[in-house]
Order: C-alpha cells, then sequence, then structure tokens
C-alpha cells in the first residue's frame, strides 16, 4: 500500500476563511486532535506574522505528538534583504519546529510584478533562503506558489524554481494552485511533468475556487504526487481549500493508499465535527462522508433498497468513517422508511404491528400542525421511545414567564427577561435569566436551573435556529415552525417544534433537545455497568 502524507494547514491557510479565527487554545486543541487523527504534517502558522502564533509555537512544544510533525510557515526572504537580516526567516528559526513550510514565486508575472524582481533575483531568494534553514537545521518543505499557472506560462521559469528548491536542500517540493483555477486534467498532466523532472518527492496543494480541489488533488497523486496538503473541513480564503475529510478517505478507501493509520479511519468524522466546532463552522450537512446528510435516505424506493441490501444506495458503509445511516422523513419517504427507522428501536417491528400503526397515525397528527421531521431525527426519536413506552421523563416545567420589551432606539440593545419553574422528582427550581431575545431567554433560564440535578449540560448549547412560517389563512395566526440544531462538541442533533405562537414552538424544540441529550448519556452511562433498563440516577 503507497504512503500518502497527509499536511493538514487548518490552523494556517484555513484560519484565513472568512469568520474564522482561532486562539492558541484552539490551535493546541485542533493539533491534538489531528495527532491522535495521524495527519503526518500540521502547519500551525506564520510566526514572523504575529505575535500569537510565536505564542503557540512556545506552548506546543510541550505537547507530545505521536503521530503529526510541526511546521512552521514562511515567506522566502525579502529582496534586498541578507537572510540572515530577515526577520521573517528569523521568525522560523525561533519557532523551533523540525519541519519549515516555505514558499517562494514560481509565475514570472508574480515575480516581475508584485516583487519587481528579475527571474535571477527570485531564484537566488529561494536558494538563499532555503540553504539558510538547511544550515541551522530544518527540514524544509517548499511551496511552490502558483505552479501550474506559472507552467502554463513559461515551464522552462516554473521547472527552473523546482530545480533550484531541490538543490538549495528542499525535503520535498509542493506544486500550488493558488489560485484554485485549474481542472483536474491539466493538474494530472503538469504535475507528472514535474514529478519527472525532479529529484525529490513533489506534493500538492490546491484551492477550491473552481470547485475542483478536490479532484485535482487525487489527479496529482494518480500522476505521483505523494504527499497532499488541505484544510480538514474545506475551509480557507475566498472559495476555501482542499477538503482533507473528503481527500483522505477517496485515496484510502477508495484508491488503496495509505494516509492516515487504518485504525484512524472510523474518527473521521468526529474529528471533522470536532474542528467545525471549534472553528464555529456549521458543517454542511451534504459534505461528502462527514456530513449528516452524506447517507441520509429520504426517497421511499431508496430507503426501501438500503433497507434489502445497504450497498444498492451507499457507496461505502457509513461506519468506515464513523457516520450513521439516516432516513429522511417526509412526504415522499413512504411507510417503507418510517419502519426502517422503526427497526432500529425494535427489529420485531414490521408493517403490520400495531405500534408501527400507532407511531403512524402520531406522526401523520403531528405533520397535520406543522410538524416535519424530514431534517428533525432526534425529535422523531424521542416521539418514538415516547410511543413505546421506553422514554423517562428528566424533568417537568411547571410554568414560565417571559417578558421582552423593544425600543426604535437603534443605540439601545433589546432585551427580555424569562422566569421557568421546573420540577425534577419531588425536587422544584425557580430560576430567572436574561438574553437577546425572548428565545435566548427562556433558553438561558431553562438550563441554568436544569443545570442544578444535570451538569453535563453545561457542555451543549445551540449551533443554529431556523423558524419557518407556515401560511394558514390570517398570516398573523399561521403555524410556525422552528428547527433547533445543538451539540455537546462531540454530537449533533436536530429538533423540532410548532405552534401558533413562535415562542411555544421555540420551548418545544429546545426541550426535546434537552430531553434527547439527557436520554443519551443515560444509555451510554448504563452500557458500562449493564445491558438491562434500570432506574436513572439523579
Amino acid at each position: 500500500m503507497k504512503k500518502i502524507d497527509i499536511f493538514d494547514s487548518t490552523l494556517r491557510d484555513g484560519a484565513q476563511g472568512e469568520g474564522i479565527s482561532f486562539s492558541v487554545d484552539d490551535k493546541l486543541k485542533i493539533l491534538q486532535r489531528l495527532d491522535d487523527f495521524g495527519v503526518s504534517f500540521a502547519e500551525a502558522g506564520n510566526p514572523g506574522s504575529n505575535p500569537k502564533d510565536l505564542d503557540f509555537f512556545r506552548r506546543a512544544r510541550s505537547l507530545k505528538l505521536n503521530n503529526t510533525k510541526l511546521v512552521a510557515f514562511g515567506s522566502t526572504r525579502r529582496k534586498d534583504v541578507s537572510v540572515e537580516n530577515d526577520d521573517n526567516v528569523k521568525a522560523i528559526l525561533d519557532a523551533d519546529t523540525e519541519y519549515a513550510a516555505v514558499f517562494g514565486k514560481s509565475w514570472r508575472l508574480h515575480t516581475e510584478t508584485i516583487l519587481n524582481v528579475s527571474p535571477d533575483e527570485n531564484l537566488s531568494m529561494i536558494r538563499d533562503t532555503l540553504s539558510f534553514l538547511k544550515q541551522n537545521g530544518r527540514k524544509v518543505i517548499f511551496d511552490a506558489e502558483h505552479f501550474f499557472d506559472g507552467y502554463k506560462d513559461s515551464p522552462e521559469f516554473a521547472l527552473s524554481v523546482l530545480n533550484t528548491a531541490e538543490r538549495a536542500g528542499a525535503e520535498l517540493i509542493v506544486l500550488c494552485d493558488t489560485n484554485g483555477g485549474c481542472f483536474p486534467d491539466e493538474i494530472g498532466r503538469i504535475t507528472e511533468e514535474a514529478v519527472k523532472a525532479s529529484g525529490v518527492p513533489i506534493g500538492i496543494h490546491c484551492h477550491n475556487d473552481i470547485g475542483c480541489a478536490v479532484a485535482c488533488s487525487v489527479a496529482a497523486v494518480k500522476a505521483g504526487a505523494v504527499h497532499v496538503q488541505g484544510t480538514f473541513i474545506g475551509i480557507g480564503e475566498r472559495c476555501g481549500n482542499a477538503n482533507l475529510s473528503t481527500i483522505i478517505p477517496d485515496l484510502q478507501l477508495k484508491l488503496g493508499y495509505e494516509c492516515v493509520p487504518k485504525e484512524s479511519a472510523d474518527k473521521l468524522t468526529e474529528t471533522a465535527r470536532y474542528i467545525a466546532e471549534i472553528a464555529n463552522v456549521k458543517l454542511s450537512g451534504s459534505m461528502p462522508y462527514v456530513g449528516r446528510n452524506a447517507f441520509g435516505h429520504k426517497g421511499g424506493m431508496h430507503a426501501d433498497g438500503v433497507a434489502k441490501t445497504t450497498k444498492s444506495f451507499e457507496h461505502i458503509p457509513p461506519e468506515f468513517v464513523g457516520n450513521s445511516r439516516s432516513f429522511l422523513l417526509s412526504e415522499v419517504s413512504g411507510k417503507s422508511t418510517v419502519l426502517s427507522k422503526l427497526k432500529s428501536f425494535d427489529s420485531k417491528l414490521d408493517k403490520s404491528s400495531p405500534e408501527t400503526s400507532r407511531i403512524l397515525a402520531r406522526l401523520k397528527e403531528l405533520e397535520s400542525v406543522g410538524y416535519q421531521f424530514e431534517a428533525a431525527g432526534a425529535s422523531f426519536e424521542l416521539l418514538v421511545l415516547k410511543e413505546l413506552g421506553r422514554f423517562l421523563p428528566f424533568f417537568k416545567i411547571e410554568h414560565f414567564h417571559v417578558i421582552s420589551t423593544q425600543s426604535y432606539d437603534v443605540n439601545e440593545i433589546n432585551k427580555a427577561n424569562a422566569m421557568v419553574k421546573i420540577k425534577v422528582g419531588s425536587r422544584f427550581e425557580i430560576t430567572a435569566d436574561e438574553g437577546d431575545g425572548p428565545v435566548n431567554a427562556i433558553d438561558r433560564a431553562l438550563r441554568k436551573a436544569l443545570e442544578v440535578f444535570y451538569p453535563q449540560l453545561r457542555k451543549t448549547h445551540l449551533v443554529d435556529y431556523k423558524v419557518r412560517v407556515i401560511a394558514a389563512g390570517d398570516s398573523t395566526a399561521a403555524i410556525t415552525r422552528v428547527l433547533i440544531e445543538s451539540t455537546d462538541g462531540e454530537k449533533v442533533w436536530t429538533t423540532v417544534g410548532a405552534s401558533k405562537d413562535i415562542i411555544d414552538a421555540s420551548l418545544k424544540a429546545l426541550l426535546d433537545s434537552i430531553e434527547y441529550f439527557l436520554h443519551i448519556k443515560a444509555e451510554e452511562a448504563r452500557k458500562p455497568t449493564s445491558g438491562k433498563t434500570g432506574e436513572r440516577k439523579r
């Protein structure tokens, strides 16, 4: 099995994406998770660009990394500055990493227009920087920036850049499609030429500006590249970088390359979701392999086919990448879809079971008043558990009260206050809190009260909140459907509520979210000691 080194740039290139900012603690957590997953390299920042990255590299020295080599990033020396006096190059040394990634220009347009230097001076900048770092004990990865555009403009110049980097001591040369505008056939053809011309291993670094970054990366590997750069969930400036959570299983599960340890493959989904959570990025449900709908089946025929043989509509078993199969409930699903979901609760259930008929009737009843369970799997699971008599309530809301004040003064912050009284067993708790609007206020008050009894709720929070108004005659009396997506940093689940009152609809979805989390945690707590259902501990 041929080894492909995976070089993750989430902490450097990924941080250039809009709205993404990692703290030093964030970067340390992600680095540890990347090491646990088994990527070969992690490019963690540019120590010459800001003090935060220097602080990160200092603190990262105390981490014990078993699989991942930490890499400091920087550019070649500036023109008219000796390499010994270049602050950026000195910062790379100060990062004290075994590996350094240095980028240099390989397109004459950039050399002559952006840097305003001659081609020969550009080569000198590359030679001086790599030689200096090599002499100071660093292993150097050279990123040939804009290589593919440069090769199409002048193959001779682009290849002279690679030759210079090789002679200066580069361990590896990475071909960069920096503008992200090349097609896979171009990448494959040019990579093959570079592999033939180079005496050191070749890598690939693609951006996704025309939506081809993953395909281009795979094409480069097929052409001889042995090192792939990208970000774990495809984040990065403009349209993002090559998505490693897609590339890794493409290469390892589909094409037989070894990218990460075999035992790590089923950690792919949890790693992607963990990084998305820290980056505060909503992971697309349709993202290949790791999205919540990557193995979701909605059409009745598809669901029926998967129920009979999974490979009829699934290219791999979802558990290979740590994901799970789901059946999306909708008007096109049919009875077989519902039954497929029910069998995960009780394999003895069939189409003629009274429980099946009762649950179907309850679904139709709720859908008639605005509910929709297609995207709310957690609410559907609770519904089934309750109908089967397998759900024990964790708490009861005795009453709640919300006061919301609004001002048309743009300089005044509108706040809402909520008070809630709950009952857990024979105990009561009354709590109040305020929030940015009535839904946020009731959420904060409810969690504050429940955390007295269930402190594990502190790990959970809302990721997304969607409202849809379903017209029903007078629009002011229409049904409001609310979808809430929640997470504990590991799992993500979605719940639904519907009502003529938006606060009531929101509260129903919120209660389902909390009850679902408490239920799965109670189930997990019971598994190690006994397979039997017992009394719930308070």
